[in-house]
């Protein structure tokens, strides 16, 4: 079964867990040959307004929150993915 994961966002503002965060669903996406879109989201007005203010980072994939104020392990992100685990190890 192919996944279907169209739109990941992260949210946060530029500190290392947040880029942990992005670093990781971007070699996650490409492992596992996803056509998203991956986009990492800085603008304090934007995280603020989504409900992420002292909860950063947030990931969200394709307009649900999957995790927030917590960098998520390989297999929790693949897994929100819709992929095979076995293959990021």
């Amino acid at each position: 079964m192919t996944p279907t994961v169209t739109k990941i966002e992260i949210l946060g503002p530029g500190c290392r867990r947040c880029t942990e965060l992005d670093r990781r669903v971007r070699e996650l996406v490409a492992s596992a040959g996803l056509a998203a879109d991956v986009r990492y989201v800085t603008d304090p007005t934007e995280i603020v307004s989504r409900g992420f203010f002292m909860r950063t980072p947030g990931l969200v994939i394709d307009g649900t929150v999957v995790a927030a104020g917590s960098v998520p392990s390989r297999r929790a992100i693949a897994t929100w993915l819709g992929s095979d685990w076995t293959q990021h190890r």
